[in-house]
């Protein structure tokens, strides 16, 4: 939880970089569209963690899962490269966003520099979940800690270098980059360290399913297709509000409520990882219990912060955006106050479906959580709101749909195909 609330005041530094950046509105919109669609392509990646806390059983599991990762990696490569440097990018960016050419064009650039993200993303992920399953999340914090004050020294240190007062946009990616390959290295230098303990199972505790590649993929494909409509969400937000009259404005303005609103409930999300950790009988109760604490929890220190004179410190002062930048920031913060009620759900449901490898029972949440995002735009855009404003209200109400048939999936109709037998439930 630490962890994932340092990672979010990471995203405020750079967020903070680059607002003192030279044409800081342009260097906001342009690195928030890119890396919107770049997040959306990686997005598949994120449940990457549940193969190797759910599946990693041993190391013959963990090498077919390692093989797996790097081909679906690959794929997202491809998918980048195509956005960067065809004429996909040119529909997408260009035609189907309308953004000015300067934007469209600093925008594909930070998509070809972000080409090899997805395969240090995947191997992350992956050995981060074995850890998780050891019992190993200090290492995990450790890594992602450690990743975070790089990244936070990255922008102190290269905030004043001519070269990027000369090109800004390269701030926050050559952070990014420092932060995800110091994770990772931590990562992997902590799963050598423990490894001998992988196979120290006992009988009782081994998982004897036997791991075929058939098996990952129909374990997989329903949180994939979760997580890439869930990645979708941002791209489909930023479409409709850079057609808007404030377009460009709106997007620099999303840019910076996006991480920021995602620093006090960003962490709810790990609440998914709980059952398949501490999968024994009659532990749920207390699970589902803690789950709620946690929502009520983040629900209170967003209301804290953005309901109260704080944000306008946070925004003027930490931050330090302008004026007129912050007061459009002020309503969007307001309804992000209400998503850690959603997440907490979703993540207790998705937490008894991964540990049931139920995944499929999932699957229906993700198209219902898109449709519902875009008829929220279509709705939105006929009142007189903000493009910003109009944005996390739609989000809103997809978290709130997707949270419903979440629960629909795990507990109104359990008995649809298992891939595997419900086990530890």
């Amino acid at each position: 939880m630490l962890t994932q609330i340092a990672l979010g005041l990471g995203s405020q530094f750079l967020s903070g970089g680059m607002a003192r950046m030279p044409d800081a509105t342009q260097t906001l919109a342009a690195f928030g569209l890119a890396w919107g669609l770049t997040d959306f392509l990686v997005s598949p990646l994120s449940q990457v963690r549940q193969l190797g806390l759910v599946l990693a059983a041993d190391r013959a599991a963990l090498a077919r899962l390692r093989l797996f990762v790097v081909t679906c990696s690959g794929v997202l490569v491809f998918f980048l490269f195509a956005l960067a440097k065809t004429g996909l990018g040119d529909w997408v960016i260009g035609d189907l966003h309308g953004v000015d050419p300067l934007l469209a064009q600093k925008a594909r650039w930070v998509l070809l520099l972000f080409i090899p993200f997805p395969l240090l993303e995947g191997i992350y992920r992956l050995y981060s979940g074995v850890l998780i399953q050891m019992r190993r999340t200090d290492v995990v914090s450790v890594a992602m800690l450690a990743g975070i004050a790089v990244q936070i020294f990255a922008v102190f240190w290269f905030l004043d270098a001519d070269w990027i007062q000369h090109t800004p946009i390269l701030l926050p990616v050559i952070a990014v980059y420092l932060g995800e390959g110091v994770g990772l290295l931590v990562v992997l230098l902590g799963y050598w360290r423990f490894a001998p303990s992988h196979n120290a199972k006992s009988a009782e505790e081994a998982d004897t399913i036997e791991l075929s590649y058939v098996y990952i993929v129909r374990f997989f494909w329903p949180l994939a297709l979760v997580m890439a409509i869930q990645g979708m969400s941002r791209p489909l937000v930023n479409l409709f509000v850079s057609h808007q009259q404030d377009g460009a404005l709106a997007l620099a303005v999303l840019a910076i409520v996006y991480p920021l609103a995602h620093l006090p409930y960003g962490w709810v999300n790990e609440l998914r990882s709980l059952p398949s950790a501490f999968n024994k009988e009659g532990i749920m109760p207390q699970i589902r219990l803690f789950a709620t604490g946690c929502g009520l929890l983040s629900f209170l220190s967003m209301a804290l912060l953005f309901w109260t004179p704080l944000r306008d410190y946070i925004l003027l002062e930490l931050i330090a955006v302008d004026g007129d930048l912050a007061r459009l920031c002020a309503v969007p913060l307001f309804v992000f106050s209400f998503f850690p009620l959603p997440v907490a759900l979703r993540s207790y449901f998705n937490g008894i479906a991964l540990v049931q490898h139920r995944t499929r029972a999932l699957a229906p949440s993700a198209p219902a959580r898109i449709g519902s995002i875009f008829l929220g735009l279509l709705l939105f855009s006929h009142w007189q709101w903000s493009g910003a404003t109009m944005g996390v209200a739609a989000l809103l109400c997809g978290f709130v749909v997707e949270t419903t048939g979440v629960w629909l999936g795990v507990r109104i109709w359990p008995t649809w195909r298992s891939a595997r037998p419900n086990k530890g439930v």
